[in-house]
């Protein structure tokens, strides 16, 4: 009997490919449309990570405008834009007039997928930047990326709204750059760290968050301002690549420009820029619009490496500890650095076995400090946590 095992025939090297560019590439995937298959995109987005480049994963069923903002606001380098459903000739256009509309229509787009030989010269001549066929390998998407970073400059060209220059000028903080005299800085009257180990849902809890926050600000008249996040991922020691997925939790479809969302890459707990970005996000277009400035309230969702991560708790007004059942005892609760930096404690994943065991547990560790419930994939609770972090 002869067994055949299935193998690679080649294994994609991690490798740093970016390291003699003027900053790490940033490239956001995006599958616009009503393909609902990642698959493909995943692997892409592995091997840009194993090259060096920080990789924004915006998720399924984009618009072509959830992707302009995305972009935006993450200040992109380029758009990978993944086509699969018969639609590019309609997004792709579509794509390169949304980003015109929010002030970056000098960024390229990059389209891949099923695309017709005949459709790619109207692609092309519509303004796509290149277009990219099944047949194409990994390392020429790598240095499609590669090719589309140039310097960065202090000022986005003609054009550029408020908070696109407000991205620009995190960008070049974060890399230890100067940024133009004329930005504005103010402390947001909120920021809440929210923090956990890994798979503890602090993501979604987030996105559930800032949801819940629009639609009360909407409520309520605006009164309460606009809400910014800026969440950290780890990355990588090898390659200094990550994979930047936390904005693909929110429902930007719905909330459009109501929510600015940034990613960052750090490696281990180097919050070297945060008291400066958090300064820009609170004082970005101070005093003109709603739909460009008044950021009052920033959530800053951490790495969540492990119970040691405490350094938040120096740059936050309140920290939040995100836990989940099955965490441990009262004895390895006690144990953990992670608890006494805690302001208010959530137990997420509350429909999970164990959930009275960790409320217990949470309760004798807590003292007087709030300790909720709450289920972040399915909204419960986040109206009265959301409730309480504004209080």
């Amino acid at each position: 009997m002869t067994t055949t095992i299935n193998v690679a025939t080649t294994e994609f090297e991690k490798t740093d490919r970016c390291a003699s560019l003027p900053h790490r590439p940033r490239v956001l995937l995006g599958k616009m449309g009503l393909d609902g298959h990642d698959r493909g995109v995943k692997v892409i987005a592995r091997a840009l990570r194993d090259s060096g480049v920080h990789v924004i994963y915006s998720g399924l069923w984009q618009t072509p405008r959830s992707l302009a903002i995305s972009a935006r606001d993450e200040d992109c380098d380029v758009i990978a834009a993944s086509m699969m459903s018969n639609s590019h000739l309609v997004l792709g256009p579509r794509l390169v007039g949304e980003l015109k509309a929010v002030g970056r229509s000098d960024l390229p787009i990059h389209m891949g997928g099923i695309l017709p030989q005949e459709d790619i010269p109207v692609l092309l001549k519509e303004g796509i930047a290149r277009c990219f066929t099944t047949s194409t390998g990994l390392i020429d998407i790598v240095d499609a990326v590669k090719s589309a970073v140039k310097d960065r400059g202090q000022l986005l060209p003609a054009g550029a709204t408020p908070t696109a220059q407000l991205a620009r000028d995190i960008s070049l903080v974060h890399d230890g750059k100067p940024i133009r005299s004329n930005a504005k800085r103010r402390r947001p009257k909120r920021v809440i760290g929210v923090t956990g180990s890994p798979g503890a849902g602090k993501s979604t809890l987030v996105a559930q968050l800032v949801g819940e926050f629009v639609r009360m600000a909407k409520a309520e008249g605006l009164s309460l301002g606009r809400v910014g996040v800026l969440a950290f991922d780890p990355m990588s020691p090898i390659t200094s690549g990550a994979l930047l997925g936390d904005r693909l939790r929110v429902d930007f479809n719905n909330l459009d420009q109501s929510v600015f969302f940034r990613s960052l890459a750090i490696g281990g707990e180097d919050y070297h820029a945060l008291p400066e970005i958090v300064e820009l996000i609170g004082g970005a277009c101070e005093g003109t619009s709603i739909e460009d400035g008044g950021y009052d309230t920033l959530f800053i969702e951490t790495v969540g490496a492990g119970q040691n991560e405490t350094k938040i708790r120096k740059f936050v007004d309140r920290t939040v500890v995100v836990l989940t059942p099955g965490m441990g005892d009262a004895v390895q609760m006690d144990k953990a650095g992670l608890l006494e930096i805690a302001d208010l404690f959530v137990c997420n994943k509350a429909d999970n076995p164990g959930q009275n065991e960790l409320m217990r547990d949470l309760r004798d560790v807590a003292g007087r400090r709030p300790v909720l419930e709450t289920v972040a994939t399915r909204g419960q609770g986040i109206p009265e946590l959301l409730k309480v972090l504004l209080g």
